[in-house]
C-alpha cells in the first residue's frame, strides 16, 4: 500500500541552532548539541560543550521532548530523538531541531529518518563538493510519508521495542564497566589493595611493584593506512579503521573494508589513537586493518584486562601526549615510553579473575545488540518500503 507523502516543511516545525560567537554570546552557560554529540538514534554526551544563550533565547534554541534532532553537516541527517536525557539543553548551527506537528509521530518520523539515511534518500538533497551539507531549505522540501496514525504508532512500536532492549543492555553494559573502572581506582591507583595495610610505599610505589614503559609491558603495532583505491563498503578483504571515533564505545563496528593487508589488529587487541585525538581506547573483537590514527596493543604478560584500564586510567583526558600545528598526535617512540605501574603478579590474578567475567558479559551484550541493531534494520526497511504490512 503506497502512503500519501507531504513536504517536511507541511507537518513539522524546524530550525537550526545558534551559531557560536564567544565575543557576541551573552547570557548564561548551558550545555549545547553539536554534531559529534548526536549519533542514530542517540546521544554521546562525552565531549558537551556550553555555548552562552540569554533568557529570550532559550525557547528559540531549547529541546522539548520528542523533538527530533538532526545533523546538518558531518554526516548529514543522522538524528535522534531527544527524550530530555539532560536538563536546559540547547542546539548549535550545525544541528536541525525538527518538530513534528499532530499529524505525524515522531518516533514514526525517526524511523522514516532512519530509513532515508539507510537507503540514500538524504543525498539528493545534500550541498558540498567534499563536505557535505543538509541546509534548511532543502530539508524543507523533503518529501515524507503520513500514513494514518494507527499505522504510524503501529510501525514505531514495533521498531522501537527492538530499541528499548538495546538501550538498556547499553545501560547493563556501562554499569559493568564502571563497576571494573572502579576496582581499578581503588586497588591501583588509590592503593586500597587487598592487604595494602602491611605494604610500604615509597615515592608512590608499593614494594614490590615495578614501574615500568608501555613498550615494556604491551606488544604495540602502529597502524599505516593502505592507499584508498583499496578501500570498499561491502565486505571485501578485511575490516578497516583509521581512528577510533563513531565506530563504537567499547567495540569497534566495522564498516569499511580494504583488501590492502598492511598493520593488523588481531581479536581482543585494544585499539588506542595516536591522532586527532590521542588516547579514545576501544577493543577489536575481529581481525581487522588499522590505519596511522590507531595503534593496536597486546598484554605481553597476557593480563589483557588490566592492561585496558591501566591505559583508560592513563589516558583520563585526551590529547594528554603528542603534539602538533593542526591536530595532536604522538610518535611511536613517546607512546612506549609511557610510564605504567606494574603490580604483584598476585593482585593482578586476583583482578583479572574479576574483570574476566564482567569482559565476558559486555562482550555477549554487545554482541546481543548487534543482532537486534540488525534484526530491526531488516524489518525497518520492510516496513517502510511497504514490503511488509503493519
Amino acid at each position: 500500500m503506497k502512503w500519501p507523502t507531504k513536504q517536511l516543511d507541511e507537518v513539522a516545525d524546524f530550525r537550526l541552532g545558534k551559531m557560536l560567537d564567544e565575543k557576541k554570546n551573552r547570557g548564561d552557560l548551558l550545555p549545547y548539541l553539536a554534531n559529534v554529540n548526536v549519533r542514530w538514534g542517540e546521544f554521546d554526551f562525552s565531549e558537551l560543550r556550553e555555548m552562552r544563550f540569554e533568557d529570550h533565547e532559550l525557547d528559540t534554541f531549547g529541546l522539548r521532548k520528542g523533538d527530533i534532532v538532526m545533523c546538518e553537516g558531518g554526516e548529514p541527517g543522522r538524528c535522534a530523538i531527544w527524550k530530555e536525557q539532560r536538563p536546559g539543553m540547547m542546539i548549535q548551527k550545525a544541528i536541525h531541531r525538527i518538530r513534528p506537528r499532530a499529524c505525524l509521530d515522531h518516533e514514526f518520523l525517526f524511523y522514516t529518518f532512519l530509513y532515508m539515511g539507510k537507503t540514500g534518500l538524504f543525498a539528493p538533497l545534500f550541498t558540498g563538493a567534499t563536505i557535505k551539507h543538509l541546509p534548511r531549505e532543502k530539508l524543507a522540501l523533503l518529501r515524507v510519508p503520513v500514513p494514518p496514525q494507527t499505522v504510524q504508532k503501529r510501525i514505531a512500536d514495533t521498531l522501537s521495542a527492538y530499541d528499548v532492549l538495546i538501550e538498556n543492555n547499553r545501560r547493563r553494559m556501562a554499569l559493568l564497566e564502571e563497576s571494573a573502572r572502579l576496582l581499578y581506582q581503588e586497588w591501583f591507583v588509590r592503593l586500597h589493595f587487598p592487604g595494602h595495610e602491611h605494604v610500604r610505599v615509597i615515592d608512590g610505589v608499593p614494594e614490590g611493584w615495578e614501574q615500568k614503559s608501555l613498550g615494556d609491558i604491551a606488544e604495540v603495532v602502529m597502524g599505516q593506512s593502505p592507499e584508498s583505491k583499496y578501500y570498499n563498503d561491502v565486505g571485501e578483504g578485511l575490516p578497516f579503521h583509521q581512528g577510533v571515533a563513531d565506530f563504537g564505545d567499547r567495540f569497534v563496528s566495522n564498516r569499511i573494508f580494504t583488501s590492502a593487508l598492511n598493520r593488523i589488529a588481531f581479536p581482543h587487541d585494544i585499539l588506542c589513537s595516536v591522532r586527532a585525538p590521542v588516547g579514545r581506547l576501544n577493543i577489536t573483537l575481529d581481525k581487522i586493518v588499522i590505519g596511522r590514527g590507531l595503534a593496536a596493543l597486546r598484554s605481553k604478560s597476557g593480563n589483557q584486562s588490566l592492561l585496558f584500564y591501566q591505559l583508560k586510567n592513563h589516558f583520563f583526558k585526551e590529547d594528554l601526549i603528542g603534539s602538533g600545528a593542526i591536530f595532536a598526535s604522538v610518535t611511536k617512540a613517546e607512546f612506549l615510553k609511557q610510564k605504567m605501574l606494574k603490580p604483584l603478579e598476585s593482585l593482578v590474578v586476583a583482578f583479572e579473575e574479576v574483570t574476566y567475567s564482567i569482559d565476558e558479559q559486555l562482550r555477549v551484550l554487545y554482541l546481543q545488540n548487534q543482532k537486534l541493531l540488525a534484526a530491526r534494520d531488516l524489518l525497518l526497511l520492510r516496513l517502510m518500503s511497504g514490503e511488509v504490512a503493519v
